[in-house]
């Protein structure tokens, strides 16, 4: 078997080369500094892969860019282009604020932060100068405000455009707010105030809370960050008539139905764009995804931008009715049909007539209720219990379930005339997990809720509490998510931020397999004991004059002393058979060389 191509990182290139000023700006105290983001990214020459640790990367020409830029504004239109470019640099920018907390765990949050406009410079994207920069995550106050030199994207649009009226650097501005909105656990919009495209010397970015933006351009920016938006603008340009099927009911109470829709990952962003392309037709939709993904939101989504919006939504889980029922919940009822049957009464597909019927837990009905529910859906006819004549129903069926029913059917517990009745227009939502872009703006928009339902001055997060719900897996989704956030805003007190004990319990913690957070916001594995953890979170560590940890609680414990021996033991050895070349140690050990030289600091090996 070949060896693996060696990769080489641009500092070790750098050093191969020669002394030379390119990291004469680095604090080398201010970890992760220039340096440590250049030796984390790495180039394997034989295979023709490049990594930023463990995400691969792809070194392009601006004018590919560019011309990819044109094609899209042509195809689409600038608003459309705008609002998909704007949306993907936010993926980009939450998912490096990610990638920079797992790897420098321990880091000053302030210097973390700044590991993203460093990125930013050495992907060659832009060059940021600091004006102003200010934040506190357990109060939730942001203040950023940026020069940005030589941008790219202004290059590439100023060569196929001219200069304009408008800015240019949507995807930019889109990874600083989503690389911001990451550290904070909110939402934080930028805006650029000032760009090259349209005729200034530099573009300038503003950043805050996108709550304390006021005005209609402010309101008109966080539009680009909705999926909808650029959806929308589509179906004008395609099929106009669309455009007043989707004004929500909703709209007259304040809130459009896709606003209760929170999100801006590409997972959420996709089952989006499938809820509006079938709501404008009757056909049915099968939800699948794991329990407490937002099926039934989803659902009402659908019906509130469907023409059926004028029309009742019926929804009726399945799962709670018990089999002896579930034909008159259904079907309805004619009085006398059995003993306490006292009064005729229609069914949920009559209830729903005109509008939606929401199926839930569908998968749990018996074969004998899959059976009549199939002839419903074929025939569009529904006979209650007891009756004798057949009565038509308009309605518009969508069903959900948190299992496989391939395997259900497979396994002989659900119809397969059934299952394919109900795939007519499967959408699969994704466990929170899997959109983790998304946990700042949810976490924003629960503490808002919760802290006007239960009357409590809440500022925001700790740092530590923020990280900890970043890194969570959230085995419940997003209703776990939800329960979290209120029980932190019931825990804490008034003006008080949220930490990581206010939020989590000790069965949590076991069930996660190990989120345990120490003083300084690392994520550590396999609590042994939950509530000693939970009791030190809630104290700060000592603190050494340069205002880090004191002293690491797994070395410092008697338990942990020979642990700590064995580790840096581990660390010696590896070092010794790479002759000290830390990079090579660290990839040998599965470690990135900032967190290796980190432990090898605290273990006192030179």
């Amino acid at each position: 078997m070949p060896a693996s191509p060696k990769r080489l990182s641009l500092a070790e290139l750098q050093r191969r080369a020669g002394p030379s000023r390119t990291f004469a700006d680095i604090d080398e105290g201010a970890t992760p500094t220039l340096r440590d983001l250049t030796e984390s990214l790495v180039f394997s020459p034989g295979d023709g892969r490049i990594w930023l640790n463990d995400q691969r990367m792809v070194l392009w020409r601006s004018s590919t860019y560019g011309a990819l830029r044109r094609e899209l504004i042509a195809t689409l239109g600038q608003e459309q282009a705008r609002s998909l470019l704007t949306r993907v640099g936010y993926a980009a920018g939450a998912r490096d604020a990610e990638l920079v907390r797992q790897t420098w765990p321990d880091s000053d949050p302030a210097n973390a932060f700044h590991a993203g406009p460093r990125m930013h410079k050495l992907e060659g994207i832009v060059r940021p100068e600091t004006i102003t920069f200010e934040f506190d995550i357990a109060r939730g106050d942001f203040f950023a405000d940026y020069w940005w030199h030589d941008s790219s994207e202004d290059d590439e649009h100023i060569a196929a455009f001219g200069i304009g009226t408008e800015s240019a650097c949507w995807m930019q501005v889109g990874y600083a707010s989503g690389y911001a909105s990451a550290f904070m656990g909110k939402r934080i919009l930028y805006r650029e105030v000032a760009c090259r495209s349209s005729g200034a010397d530099a573009c300038r970015i503003v950043g805050k809370p996108a709550d304390q933006w006021e005005g209609p351009e402010a309101e008109a920016d966080l539009r680009y960050f909705a999926p909808e938006a650029s959806a929308l603008h589509v179906r004008r340009r395609f099929s106009a008539p669309v455009s007043e099927v989707s004004r929500p009911r909703a709209a007259a109470a304040g809130e459009a139905p896709t606003q209760r829709l929170i999100g801006i990952s590409s997972a959420f962003s996709a089952a989006r764009h499938l809820i509006e392309r079938v709501a404008t037709t009757s056909a049915t939709v099968l939800f699948t995804g794991p329990s407490g993904a937002g099926k039934e939101l989803f659902a009402q989504t659908l019906h509130e931008v469907s023409p059926r919006r004028e029309a009742p939504f019926v929804a009726i889980n399945c799962a709670a009715i018990p089999d002896t029922l579930i034909e008159s919940e259904l079907f309805g009822v004619e009085r006398g049909a059995f003993t306490g049957a006292s009064a005729s009464r229609p069914g949920r597909f009559e209830r729903a007539k005109g509008g939606t019927l929401f199926l839930d837990e569908v998968a749990s009905l018996s074969f004998v209720a899959q059976g009549k529910l199939l002839r419903a859906l074929q025939e569009r006819k529904v006979e209650r219990v007891g009756g004798t004549r057949e009565i038509e129903v308009d309605v518009r069926v969508v069903a959900a379930t948190n299992v496989d029913l391939r395997e259900e059917v497979a396994a002989g517990r659900f119809r397969e005339d059934l299952y394919f009745r109900l795939n007519v227009f499967p959408i699969t939502l994704p466990p929170l997990k899997a959109r983790r872009d998304d946990i700042p703006l949810l976490m924003e928009a629960f503490l808002q809720r919760y802290a006007r339902l239960h009357q409590r001055e809440v500022p925001g997060f700790t740092p530590r509490a923020v990280q900890a719900l970043l890194q969570y897996d959230f085995p419940g989704n997003i209703r776990e998510l939800q329960n979290l956030v209120e029980r932190g805003v019931i825990m804490v007190g008034h003006d008080e931020p949220i930490d990581v004990h206010h939020l989590f319990r000790g069965d949590e913690l076991l069930e996660s397999q190990g989120l345990l957070v120490n003083s300084v916001g690392k994520l550590m594995g396999a609590p042994q004991d939950a509530p000693a953890a939970l009791s030190a979170l809630a104290t700060p560590a000592p603190r050494g004059p340069r205002g880090a940890a004191a002293a690491d609680p797994v070395a410092a414990s008697p338990a942990g002393g020979a642990s700590a021996a064995a580790e840096a033991s581990r660390y010696r050895k590896a070092l010794v058979a790479h002759k000290y070349n830390v990079s090579e140690a660290a990839r040998h050990l599965g470690l990135t060389r900032a967190q290796l030289a980190y432990r090898l600091k605290r273990h006192g090996i030179g």
